[in-house]
Parts: C-alpha cells; structure tokens; sequence
C-alpha cells in the first residue's frame, strides 16, 4: 500500500479583538452597507498591542497538535505558509518553532499569499509520501492589521482583511482499511500579474534602498488592488482548478460533500458556487465574522467545519484558493 498523506487533527486562533464595519467607518468614508454589499464582511479581529504572528500561530497549533493526539516534539517538520512575516528574516516558523521548543525540528515559510495553504499542502503531501517525514505540522497564518492604510486612500482593501491562524497535522497513512488521504492537489500561477494585487515596499528590488520616506509618503508600502481585475480571474481560475483536482481523482462535483472556497469575497464565493451550480449547504464561509485572513483562510474554516461536524471522517472536501501572484489552487482530500 502505498503511503499516503491523512489529515489528523485540524486547529484555529483568531484575536479576541472584534472589528466591525461601524469601527472602521469611524476611520475612514465608507459604511457597513458598503462593506457588506462589496464583501459579505461585517467583522474581523485584529491583533491586541504586543501580539505578534507567532503568538497566534502557537495557538492554532497547540489546538491541532492537542486534535491529533500529539506533542510538538512527535513533529518532524513544521510548513507555515505567510504573506505578513513577523521579520524580515527569518521566517514566522522559527519564532513558532522556538515557542513550541520543538528542539532542532526543521521548519521553514512558504509564500505563495492566499494561495499559501494550498502550495504548502502540496509541499507536506510530497514529503510525507516520499518519506522524507512522517507527521508535518502545517500552518496559514497572517497578521494584516498593522499593515493596511485605515484612511479613505485605502479603504477598498483595509476593510477587507483580517488576522488569525489556521494549523493543521498531517501524518503518514500506511493502513489499507484507511481511506482518509490527500487525494490530489492542482496547484497554478501567473506571475503577469503580479502587480494587480502587491505590497511593493519594502522590498530588495528597491534601490538603494528599500524603504525611503519617500515610497512611505506615496503610500507604496501599504497594499494595493485592482479589484475588478482580481475579482474576474478569481471567478474564472477557481472553478477551473476545482474541475481538474476532481478530473484528476475521477470524482465528480456530486461526489464532494463540502467546499471550501478562499474567503477573499463572499461575492466571489457564491458567483463561483452558482457556476457549478452546487447547493448552498455544501458551501461553508466565514468570511462574515473574520474577513480575509489569506493563508490562514482556508484552514481556519477546515477546523470550523470539523469542529461543528459539518465535515466527518470518510467525507470529501474540496479546498480552492485564489490570490496574488496571481496563484490559485485547489486541494481534494477525504478525511
């Protein structure tokens, strides 16, 4: 039987500090109907004061490694996919790491943004079949909150996103009665459009320096959207990836018992749900309650919906992302 890669406990953290939509009209010219028309976002939770990307990554996965009935030191590798590292270098897993005191487990970041979690799945599932490792620790987590631009210049992305942390273990799976796997994973790119979506400063193809007062006054450190643009290759490229994931494993949108979309929009999720043409019930988003949280998106909503048994052992879900780069993927597995 060939080895294969099981998900074995799923886990989240987002901060106890709730923002709604009324805050942010308090900061900027824009009001909850507006968000809400745009997104389907009513709310979401920044860091508190001192918290760092770390911190809430350790959270999420004390919760997965407790759902998996194991310690930081039973892992063998740690995968955390990020767009909002806490250093420059090095990456986020090493505080998290360190944090963990999981000893001289080797860990690295992965960026592929709201594509993240589906590129580092891909990543954790060669190694676990290869047999480089057995049991990997996978993580999305973003801090946002202290990098967007809370005035009217930045409204159409500041109200967007979020902050949290999504975890997940994966371990290796030899027993021929199991069918719990990672069935396939469809990962893609189009790097021509790189700056439709992007945070150009600070960054090392800025010189001779790669912050200046001046890239900080243009507000060029903060991100920026061309959302019509975004919003239309997200409808077109998701569905696709889905369909060829499921080509892939010779299942059929009927045979999937749940979806998760990224949580970018919720407009985008239902326009691509109504292409397909799949029910609503089978269809699961947050978006509502904690924006756009990138990389941690999808795995915080895979924990909810174990959590809340709208996904069982035996049931296949699909994970379908889009993000900046442009990258999009998606991720067919039967837990």
């Amino acid at each position: 039987m060939a080895r294969r890669a099981k998900i074995t406990g799923t886990g989240m953290y987002v901060p106890e500090r709730v923002v709604t939509n009324e805050d942010l009209a308090k900061l900027m010219d824009t009001s909850d109907e507006w968000i809400r028309q745009r997104s389907g976002i009513a709310e979401r939770r920044h860091i508190e004061p001192g918290q760092t990307p770390s911190d809430l990554a350790l959270a999420a996965s004390r919760r997965a490694l407790d759902a998996a009935g194991l310690d930081a030191s039973d892992i063998d590798c740690i995968v955390l996919a990020t767009l909002s590292p806490e250093a420059d270098f090095p990456g986020t897993s090493f505080f998290l790491q360190d944090k963990l005191e999981a000893g001289d487990t080797p860990c690295f970041d992965l960026r592929a943004q709201c594509s993240g979690f589906g590129y580092a799945l891909s990543v954790a599932k060669s190694f676990i079949e290869a047999g480089q490792f057995r049991r990997i620790l996978l993580l999305g987590c973003e801090v946002h909150s202290t990098g967007l631009d809370f005035t009217d210049a930045g409204r159409d992305v500041a109200v967007l996103f979020g902050d949290g942390a999504g975890a997940v273990v994966l371990e290796a799976n030899e027993d021929a009665s199991d069918t719990s796997a990672l069935l396939e994973i469809r990962l893609h790119a189009q790097g021509k459009f790189a700056k439709k979506l992007w945070v150009e400063a600070p960054g090392s193809g800025i010189a001779p320096a790669r912050m200046t007062h001046e890239l900080i006054d243009q507000g060029r450190h903060f991100p920026h959207m061309q959302g019509k643009f975004v919003f239309k290759n997200a409808v077109t490229r998701m569905p696709e990836v889905l369909i060829e994931a499921l080509n892939a494993t010779s299942l059929k949108l009927d045979d999937v018992d749940l979806f998760l979309f990224h949580q970018a929009n919720l407009r985008i999720n239902d326009y691509v749900a109504q292409q397909l043409e799949i029910p609503p019930e089978k269809c699961l988003n947050n978006i509502q309650r904690y924006g756009n949280c990138s990389a941690a998106s999808i795995p915080i909503l895979l924990d909810e919906a174990v959590r809340e048994g709208q996904l069982e052992r035996g049931q296949v879900v699909a994970m379908t992302t889009f993000g900046s780069g442009f990258s999009w993927s998606c991720a067919v597995a039967r837990y």
